[in-house]
């Protein structure tokens, strides 16, 4: 079957493609780690851990800028106090929805107990809280609900890759799908993304009133993937100053400089990058109609998987073509239950699978619907975090050219394939 693909494309031409440098507000803190430290020890909200409490540190499955030495800063403040910090896994059906999927999801973030010097207390089972009015569960872990003193909880604003709404993904999402687990995760998206602008802080609300929820740590970062706003958020302010972080973050949001494009090539995908594998507010590709923005793309191609999604190849749906490498890499069952809990499935779905990347971009140019493909206008990026230096084909040189935020850093060159027909990384 794979020659048989491989003849219906050996003719198409690859343009020569360019290398070029996009340029963004590059704003950031030199010292983001100090910037938190000296944050915990002015917080009146950190004020209030006493010495001998028990300290759940709800940490999750985003490959935040940092991640690791964030999170070992936080519990050394912690244990300065006095406390037990350890940290429970929050990242809702992630690592395959099991105890040891999530523990593993947190080493591959440099998270673990000899680094970290706590325990990590990693179980799927969880506790009802309550319910809303709309008649949805609301559940927490149920070793930080009934075994933790304190609740505090770590993430990065930004916007959500589903739905739009003053609150998106942040803290308020990490304490009702996070610290709700698979069972909160599901219950949270049972009435789907038309109403996840409304369910996600009244989840959180109803946790934050019947669990000892202390404060949170929002992180914003650049169009670079830089920290460049770090600050403690009590639990009597959280919500509104994040509304006010989203807005920063939307503004900070890197991009692809050209609006409309024939093919989109990606190097990876992965659940450490995105929740969606590839962040749809870049790729325009969104997994619902309740949110929208990005170029306008014809074709998408994703070759491979990051090692540290574990196998979860959520998003590569949303995709035209994939290649057999990133295929082979993906556990489905784990990508499955992706789709299962979100309720959103397209985005599990296998995309139609070349052997090789030379393949696979050249199925998305044949298909691109343009008479010419000599013409095609192509766009290749390593990951929607990654957006600083990326290429482009010869054809939209002269766009790039009138773009004072652009940058032209070498070629036009010929593209080379290893002797399988992939791309060197």
């Amino acid at each position: 079957m794979s020659e048989i693909l491989r003849k219906l494309v050996e003719n198409t031409p690859i343009p020569r493609m360019v290398k070029i440098r996009q340029s963004f507000d590059a704003t950031k803190l030199d010292d983001p780690i100090g910037e938190l430290i000296q944050q915990l020890r002015t917080s009146d909200s950190v004020a209030r851990i006493a010495a001998g409490q028990k300290v759940a540190v709800a940490v999750g499955s985003r490959g935040i800028s940092r991640i690791d030495e964030l999170t070992k800063a936080l519990i050394d403040e912690i244990k300065r106090k006095g406390a037990d910090p350890f940290i429970v896994p929050c990242m809702g059906s992630h690592g395959g929805a099991t105890d040891k999927g999530q523990t593993e999801v947190l080493a591959h973030l440099g998270i673990d107990e000899e680094r970290m010097g706590c325990p990590i207390r990693s179980s799927m089972e969880v506790v009802e809280l309550d319910r809303l009015p709309n008649g949805l569960p609301v559940y927490c872990d149920r070793i930080a609900a009934t075994e933790a003193d304190v609740i505090v909880v770590l993430n990065r604003i930004k916007p959500h890759t589903a739905f739009r709404g003053p609150i998106e993904s942040g803290l308020l999402k990490m304490i009702a799908i996070g610290l709700g687990k698979q069972k909160g995760a599901e219950a949270c998206h049972q009435l789907g993304f038309k109403y996840m602008a409304e369910n996600v802080p009244a989840m959180a609300k109803v946790m934050i009133d019947k669990l000892p929820i202390l404060f949170g740590v929002a992180i914003v970062e650049n169009a670079y993937d830089q920290i460049c706003r770090v600050e403690v958020l009590g639990t009597d302010i959280m919500e509104e100053r994040e509304k006010e972080l989203l807005v920063e973050a939307k503004s900070r949001l890197p991009q692809i400089l050209f609006p409309e494009f024939d093919v989109l090539v990606i190097d990876y995908i992965g659940k450490n990058i995105s929740g969606d594998g590839a962040d749809p507010n870049i790729t325009g590709r969104y997994p619902t109609p309740y949110a929208h923005g990005g170029p306008d793309v014809n074709k998408m191609v994703v070759l491979d998987l990051t090692p540290e999604s574990k196998g979860n190849a959520n998003g590569v749906g949303t995709a035209d073509f994939t290649t057999s490498r990133l295929v082979s890499k993906a556990d489905w069952p784990g990508t499955y239950a992706n789709g299962l809990t979100s309720t959103v499935c397209a985005p599990t779905k296998q995309a139609t699978t070349l052997e090789n990347d030379r393949d696979a971009i050249k199925a998305a140019i044949k298909t691109c619907n343009i008479l010419d493909y000599t013409k095609c206008k192509l766009v290749h990026i390593r990951d929607t975090l990654h957006l600083g230096t990326i290429e482009i084909s010869e054809t939209l040189l002269e766009e790039a050219l009138r773009n004072p935020r652009i940058e032209v850093v070498e070629g036009p060159y010929e593209w080379t394939f290893d002797e399988e027909g992939f791309l060197p990384k």
